[in-house]
């Protein structure tokens, strides 16, 4: 069954299909892998040698690289060369990007824990402080900077940038990146009320993304939790008989609805009403915040010991999934966003 039910023409069925067919045999990928396939370019203009695909594109390969633990970096490049196409669509960075040959990523609320501080100066922009847990950033060759007064491209030069890696608990890597730049070495793409609906929209980006991404780890936990109750054996029957964990299992593909529906309406609202995409997206992380505790925890329970083991992938999807539902940030300013939005 596919992750997210998204408007499909002939390009996006395409694009889907290639990868549901590359990952058919593979648990894991790598970013050489993602390159290999075209998906570098996934979001850039196809002017600029790529796909000019957008949220949708996105999100649905976020449901299908999910289970195979290959969506965090990808999603922090896809987002990053997104804005790019946005704001610069003839910039020059963008044939490399599309390529695959230089990764970037996005620095902004959605992606970090804390942001650097962005201040004018001498008619440009200056670059200082700290950004921490910064998603795909550690093998980024350049950081675009979304803050509200400015969007900023900047090369990941080890002079000018400092990197502190960091393996989290679901096993992806992020980056602690201490910015000291002048404005002679960082690029303006946008400053003002341009930087402002750009950051906000990048971000919004991300958050339907990774909810997406969380749909398709939940449901290949599901997937997985069903095989394993027709194979599992006790008292001479498999445990999929047993009325407790049928229920359990139909409470977790009610949560899994309700967390697609509301990814999907998301995902669609990306490019619409300001108004309408806060609503949408708060909700959306609400729900899938709830969502994977209910599915991740009862997958785990059914399966018993081994749940939480590297025996079995389900342990590290769970962790990833996890790790999504903790990097949407508090559950209390989603709500208070669609209270907002709504009213």
């Amino acid at each position: 069954m596919a992750g997210l039910d998204l408007p499909l023409d002939a390009g996006r069925q395409m694009l889907r299909d290639s990868v549901q067919r590359f990952l058919a045999d593979k648990e894991r990928v790598g970013w050489a892998d993602l390159t290999a396939l075209g998906l570098g370019g996934v979001t850039i203009p196809e002017a600029a040698g790529g796909f000019g695909g957008g949220a949708v594109e996105t999100a649905l390969l976020m449901a299908e690289l999910g289970p195979a633990l290959a969506g965090a970096d990808w999603l922090s490049h896809a987002a990053a060369t997104w804005l790019v196409g946005r704001l610069a669509p003839g910039h020059a960075a963008l044939g490399v990007l599309a390529e695959g040959r230089q990764r970037a990523a996005l620095v902004c609320p959605a992606t970090a824990a804390a942001m650097p501080i962005v201040e004018a100066a001498d008619g440009g922009w200056r670059l200082r402080g700290l950004a921490t847990l910064v998603a795909g950033a550690a093998e980024a060759d350049l950081f675009v900077v979304a803050d509200p007064q400015a969007v900023l491209l900047v090369a990941a030069d080890p002079d000018r940038v400092e990197q502190r890696h960091r393996i989290m608990l679901d096993g992806s890597v992020t980056a602690d990146l201490g910015f000291a730049s002048d404005p002679a070495e960082v690029e303006a793409l946008a400053g003002g009320e341009a930087a402002r609906a750009a950051t906000e929209i990048g971000a919004d980006m991300v958050l339907a993304a990774r909810c997406g991404e969380a749909v398709g780890l939940m449901r290949r936990m599901i997937d997985d939790t069903t095989v394993y109750m027709g194979q599992r054996r006790q008292f001479g029957v498999p445990i999929g008989s047993f009325q407790a964990l049928r229920h359990r299992c139909a409470d977790m593909q009610l949560a899994l609805m309700k967390a697609a529906a509301l990814t999907e309406l998301a995902v669609l609202s990306v490019d619409g009403d300001e108004a309408e995409r806060a609503a949408a997206v708060g909700a959306a992380c609400v729900e899938v915040q709830d969502a994977v505790r209910i599915v991740g925890e009862g997958a785990v329970q059914i399966h018993g010991a081994m749940g939480l083991t590297e025996e079995l992938a389900l342990g590290s999807r769970f962790k990833r999934a996890l790790g999504i539902a903790a990097a949407m940030g508090p559950q209390a300013t989603h709500l208070a966003r669609f209270a907002e939005a709504a009213a």
